[in-house]
């Protein structure tokens, strides 16, 4: 049995066994029928792209998935068949390495025959178990990621070594062209910064990611407009150290970082909303509330970086603020920004972590109102100064899953509350489709963050509506029409 183009490997068809749907025996390559009757070498080849993670890995993911159609490729779902499978990994936590392991393994068994590549902050931070997975083509890091349609020549006829994984110091992979949109998604992201110089003790990214480096303005005023032009109603601007957007620009070119950048891109015609990715407290400086306060198309909500709110924990963790600079900041938000939503990342177990530390965390989600947190349990990281402390184990498992499940009870208390007060208001929201609607309504999402729940009607995707909130349902608010 023909082995895969470029592969160098011995064929897998014993160890994985997929069989065409509609053939009844192994796909083989261009000398057999695909599963809808063309022949592979009288069709355009077929790739899919998985995505794990954050944001910036969703538009990475986009762009490579551009850049391969303007070659002549066709793009598929990540679950169709497929002469490529990329997966653009995520390793912040061991269940995030786990993850993108599996997804590796379904692509292989989906199709056999299929070139492989796996990329991301896993493919870069542990390149030799991405490659020992039979079936891995090409093991990518995030250097050059998005030169994947570049070397695709030359691992098809195997002339590329198995791993390229480079020193992210000197060099990484930045967009140089402009995306025209996302697909399948009602909002689309811009990237404006990669990287991160922090080094938390609990963290891994920095080193998946490289040092912070921001996008030239101009790049990111360009992507935006063209978002906005293909009639993207909402722009989510991202970056892995988002706040710190400029600090690395030659002086004159972007003074006045993230606030300044925020203002460029509100020049831009159209009727369109700005939301932030996550953002680190110690970067909401008077700028960026300004910002917030002044301009509407700035989505009254934030998604905190938090971690913890305990003073003592927050050093250990290597954050840049302490409990209190939190609070000051967050309270002269809520004086100056009106209806602002809080979500926010937030750590429970690390270790040393006491009881009383952990009450200054739950408090501080009820005392800010934090309504939609994420919350995760520490968990070891290899190669972590945390992964270091001697009392790995003093905040056992069963107490980490116990305080996370008391933290989202104090939330769930503050979205009851919140949810409650916005009945009677008046909204404009934007319709995502999606999730678990009511019978009978679709979801829309105000600028704040809150899920409106609308009378479904069709061809609405991506559209504006003006609501009135009469009820809570779930998580969310049930909407009437305004006329």
């Amino acid at each position: 049995m023909p082995k895969k183009p470029g592969c160098g490997m011995q064929d897998r068809h014993d160890t994985c066994g997929e069989l065409s749907a509609t053939q009844g025996k192994p796909i083989i390559g261009a000398e057999v029928e695909s599963s809808v009757g063309v022949s592979l070498n009288s069709r355009r080849k077929r790739f899919g792209v998985t995505t794990l993670g954050c944001k910036v890995n969703t538009f990475e993911s986009e762009f490579i998935s551009q850049t391969l159609s303007a070659d002549g490729w066709q793009a598929v779902g990540n679950r169709d068949f497929a002469d490529l499978y990329i997966i653009n990994t995520c390793t912040v936590t061991g269940e995030a390495d786990r993850q993108a392991r599996q997804e590796v393994r379904r692509a292989i068994r989906r199709n056999p025959h299929a070139l492989v590549v796996v990329t991301g902050c896993y493919a870069q931070m542990n390149p030799q178990a991405c490659a020992k997975i039979p079936g891995v083509d090409l093991v990518l890091g995030n250097d050059r990621k998005l030169n994947i349609h570049r070397l695709l020549p030359d691992l098809e006829r195997g002339q590329l070594s198995k791993v390229m994984v480079g020193d992210l110091d000197r060099q990484v992979s930045l967009p140089d062209a402009l995306v025209s949109g996302l697909h399948g998604h009602t909002r689309a992201f811009v990237q404006v910064q990669q990287g991160c110089n922090q080094g938390c003790t609990f963290c891994i990214i920095h080193r998946a990611r490289g040092p912070g480096r921001s996008l030239h303005p101009e790049l990111v005023r360009r992507q935006f407009q063209r978002l906005v032009v293909n009639g993207y109603k909402e722009v989510v601007v991202c970056g892995i150290d988002l706040g710190s957007y400029g600090d690395d620009l030659v002086d004159g070119v972007h003074q006045h970082g993230l606030a300044g950048l925020l203002a460029d891109l509100l020049q831009t015609e159209g009727d369109f909303r700005i939301r932030l990715s996550s953002i680190d407290p110690a970067h909401i400086d008077d700028a960026l509330i300004g910002s917030l306060q002044s301009d509407p198309r700035l989505c009254r909500h934030l998604h905190l970086s938090l971690q913890s709110g305990n003073t003592l924990l927050l050093k250990r963790m290597k954050r840049r603020y302490s409990a209190d600079f939190v609070y000051d900041r967050i309270r002269t938000l809520r004086q100056r920004v009106p209806h602002l939503v809080l979500s926010a990342d937030i750590m429970v177990g690390f270790p040393t972590e006491t009881e009383d530390q952990f009450l200054d965390t739950e408090n501080m989600v009820r005392d800010l109102e934090i309504a939609f947190p994420h919350v995760f349990c520490y968990s070891e990281r290899a190669g972590t100064p945390a992964a270091r402390i001697p009392s790995q184990w003093q905040v056992p498992p069963a107490i980490r899953r116990q305080r996370a499940k008391r933290l989202r009870h104090q939330a769930f208390l503050v979205r009851a509350r919140l949810l409650r007060s916005r009945i009677g208001e008046v909204h404009r929201v934007l319709i995502e489709g999606g999730g678990k609607p009511p019978p009978g309504y679709q979801r829309a999402r105000a600028a704040d963050y809150l899920t409106a729940y609308v009378p479904a009607e069709v061809h609405e995707l991506g559209r504006w509506r003006q609501v009135r909130y009469e009820g809570v349902h779930g998580d969310g608010l049930i909407a009437r029409r305004m006329a």
